[in-house]
């Protein structure tokens, strides 16, 4: 995809409206919008928002050897050391950072970014105990807690999973706010017909739930679909709005 998403976009903007041509986005297309200021396409005028075809919370995770044992201390902790913690990422611009950027917001604490170029990299480093990193649940949270190669502090959901009932909200341990998930979804290019688009949905969820995926889907902690079309233009909007808040007004 390249820059964020953007060039795989900006392909699927200069595409022929034929039926038979989606765009697959993610939640990193509508913080483009803020990131990107010379973008060929506009994420909204160019497309129709047709379904979410899958949502994965993301976690807040630190070594298992970092001095915090829960979301709160990681808060008292950066605090008292402002500027000196460091918070990774897969690059900058990205979903992680800006969640990273978001939580910094809210809690007013003060780390240093430390993007990387991509999850191999950021995976691979010998991380010193004073990184924190919001990522995927399934990438980062479920392995690595398995292979005692980090330890999770919170997850930013609504409500607990039940993959990991004793995992709590950011909510729940004091930082209200902190909603936040990567998702993926289907757009499709302006001037497809509605029929098109309708047979479109039907067809993906029915790929989604094909045997054998569920071992998969449920490492990931993953929800399928769920957002009707004219529900999912609405939260393009508002994240575009979301998130071009954070990359205006960062902590």
């Amino acid at each position: 995809m390249g820059a964020g998403g953007t060039v795989g976009a900006a392909n699927a903007a200069r595409a022929t409206p034929d039926g038979y041509t989606f765009f697959m986005g993610a939640i990193h297309h509508t913080i483009a919008e803020s990131v990107y200021s010379k973008l060929t396409y506009n994420l909204e005028r160019r497309f129709h928002s047709d379904h979410v075809v899958a949502t994965v919370p993301q976690v807040m995770v630190v070594h298992p050897e970092a001095p915090v044992q829960d979301d709160q201390g990681a808060g008292r902790l950066r605090q008292g050391q402002p500027g000196q913690a460091q918070l990774r990422s897969r690059g900058a611009g990205t979903a992680h950072h800006l969640a990273m950027e978001l939580f910094m917001k809210v809690t007013g604490t003060s780390m240093v970014h430390v993007p990387y170029r991509g999850a191999g990299p950021m995976m691979q480093d010998s991380s010193p105990p004073d990184r924190l990193v919001f990522d995927r649940h399934g990438h980062v949270g479920y392995a690595d807690e398995r292979r005692q190669a980090s330890r999770l502090l919170a997850i930013a959901t609504p409500k607990r999973v039940a993959q990991f009932p004793d995992l709590p909200t950011m909510d729940e341990v004091g930082i209200p706010g902190m909603v936040v998930s990567s998702w993926y979804a289907l757009w499709a290019i302006k001037g497809h017909a509605q029929g098109d688009r309708r047979r479109a949905v039907p067809g993906n969820r029915q790929a989604m739930n094909q045997s054998g995926h569920e071992e998969d889907l449920d490492s990931q902690v993953a929800d399928i679909g769920g957002m009707p079309p004219d529900q999912f233009t609405s939260y393009v909007h508002s994240e575009i709005g979301r998130w071009g808040k954070v990359v205006r007004d960062p902590a």
